[in-house]
């Protein structure tokens, strides 16, 4: 498949800056190839069995891209720096998810107080207590 020529590429971004949302249903189809190799090249420095494919992140990094109106695009290699970036920006925040899930970021902090409410349901002490006793066994 033939390159896109680069002013039909930019020609649509400046369209698409000016407001015309037809412009990036034109543009996609266009930097669709392009935006695969970046996500498989972003993709590659990544540890086996990530759960983002490449398809995956040009999915992340289109959904960012849609969403940012105050950039003036001034030509087709610098949406594709912008798109890189992004799809590094959208690894980077997984990563930090995940970490954050591995370190407890689900819970809670609760600082204590005399005054702290303490309720006991008294089924999840007792399931506490029998997986303990289970454990030890």
């Amino acid at each position: 498949m033939p390159a896109p020529h680069v002013h039909d590429v930019t020609a649509l971004l400046t369209d698409w800056r000016g407001g015309n949302a037809l412009a990036l249903h034109q543009l996609l189809p266009l930097v669709h190839g392009e935006l695969r190799r970046l996500a498989a090249r972003q993709m590659a420095g990544e540890r086996h069995g990530h759960l983002l494919a490449a398809t995956g992140l040009v999915n992340e990094a289109y959904l960012r891209l849609v969403d940012i109106h105050r950039i003036e695009w001034t030509d087709r290699a610098h949406f594709f720096a912008v798109a890189a970036g992004i799809m590094r920006h959208v690894l980077v925040d997984m990563a930090r998810a995940q970490h954050n899930l591995k370190r407890g970021g689900q819970l809670v902090r609760v600082t204590f107080t005399e005054d702290l409410p303490v309720v006991i349901d008294q089924r999840v002490v007792v399931e506490a207590l029998h997986d303990a006793l289970n454990a030890l066994a």
